[in-house]
């Protein structure tokens, strides 16, 4: 059977490594790993899909993934990748978080019979002794090596609080706590977590006399250098009720061309084989790769069925735009009043957030890529009244695929 590490590798997952060739042979055996989700939101979101996609991949080789929700560790506040602190949470806002994202997370992993683990650090860090765990744990840490983590340096021109700087100690301990109740012997994470997780190796080693491994995941930004899961729009969150399985087909079927082949190894299962192949096409083939990549991606996160109507829909919207759009398309809700006397184009854009603001839509609809039901909008200011509405709808669409039912009610 491969190794999942060769995997890793082969799909573009690993960024860093304590020791590749010690890491490999420890996962040449059923291994138990762990990565953490800090419920700082009540979901995750696409940013997080690397994480989790590596360890649905960890289990499918035959391993034991450990999903670690960090209720306790969110009531400290991470430090890394952030300029300023965090909002601290209260313990109530930061359970129902952690319960969204169980769920979430139920969706890529298999938790029956323990073949998966899912587990919050709150159970074993609010009621540390403070006294005790500075002797025990806090004794190992050099305070000059823990400032030249990245995470740290970051933060010292801005200003890091003690209470983040404890973030570093906690987190090993999770390490630690893992190993010694659930022989957890390899940590991953994003790549602004190597200091952390080699921290947790390091106390293992103190603590245990044992070696244990890490291993990060490079920071995933598209090619035209935005974060992975950001829009224009905001962020595209794994829970339905936040970015509907429509929106979210769409995403990604929006991905450039250039990224097709990186996300179809990085977010879907497909073998690799098949992954080259789609990532070679040209010209209108490479339509189909990216229905592909949102087909899969879909499926994962909100069933085949979601996925199978968000397909369907945006296959008619591409065919042909009407006023009978599909279900699943975005929609919102004007009043009549709005446009009795007619609205100018770009207001109404901005009105229904396909644009930012209204400067966004002006320029948008100025470089041509404003339509009303399909067809193109010649002047920014031209005039939307009630003769434009079709079965008490409208059908928006900005560039060549983002597309928003408008229905006009009373």
């Amino acid at each position: 059977m491969e190794n999942v590490f060769d995997l890793f590798e082969e799909r573009g997952f690993v960024e860093q490594v304590t020791d590749r060739d010690e890491l490999r042979k420890q996962l040449a055996k059923p291994t138990a790993c762990y990565i953490g989700f800090d419920p700082t939101a009540r979901s995750l979101h696409v940013g997080s899909l690397v994480p989790i996609m590596s360890l649905a991949h960890m289990q499918r080789a035959g391993h034991r993934p450990i999903a670690v929700v960090g209720a306790g560790t969110t009531l400290v506040g991470d430090p890394s990748g952030k300029t300023e602190m965090r909002r601290l949470m209260s313990r109530e806002e930061i359970d129902a978080n952690a319960e969204g994202i169980k769920v979430q997370l139920s969706r890529f992993l298999d938790f029956s019979r323990e073949k998966a683990l899912m587990v919050n650090n709150a159970d074993w860090l609010v009621d540390l002794n403070y006294i005790e765990f500075l002797r025990d744990i806090g004794r190992h840490f050099s305070v000059n090596r823990m400032l030249a983590a990245e995470s740290y340096k970051i933060r010292l021109e801005t200003g890091l609080s003690f209470i983040e700087f404890n973030y570093m100690l906690l987190q090993a301990y999770d390490y630690w706590h893992l190993f010694k109740h659930h022989d957890c012997r390899l940590q991953m994470g994003g790549n602004d977590q190597w200091g952390n997780i080699l921290a947790g190796a390091d106390l293992i080693r103190r603590l245990e006399g044992e070696v244990v491994h890490a291993l990060t995941f490079p920071l995933i930004t598209t090619s035209s250098g935005v974060k992975m899961g950001k829009t224009h729009q905001g962020a595209i969150w794994l829970d339905p009720e936040l970015t509907p399985p429509y929106e979210y087909y769409q995403y990604w079927i929006n991905q450039d061309d250039r990224d097709v082949e990186r996300f179809l190894a990085l977010f879907t299962f497909l073998p690799m084989e098949e992954v080259r192949r789609l990532g070679s096409v040209n010209g209108e083939a490479i339509r189909e790769a990216k229905e592909v990549l949102a087909f899969e991606a879909t499926a994962l996160c909100h069933g085949r069925k979601e996925a199978e109507k968000a397909r369907s829909a945006a296959r008619r919207l591409f065919g042909a735009e009407h006023s009978g759009a599909p279900d699943s398309v975005p929609t919102i809700s004007l009043d009549p009043q709005d446009i009795e006397q007619g609205i100018p184009a770009f207001i109404l854009f901005e009105k229904s957030n396909l644009c930012k603001t209204r400067a966004e839509a002006r320029r948008l609809i100025a470089q041509g890529g404003g339509y009303v039901n399909g067809e193109r909008i010649e002047n920014f200011d031209q005039v939307i009244s009630p003769k434009d509405v079709k079965n008490g709808t409208l059908i928006l669409r900005a560039g060549k695929k983002r597309y928003l039912r408008v229905r006009v009610v009373d």
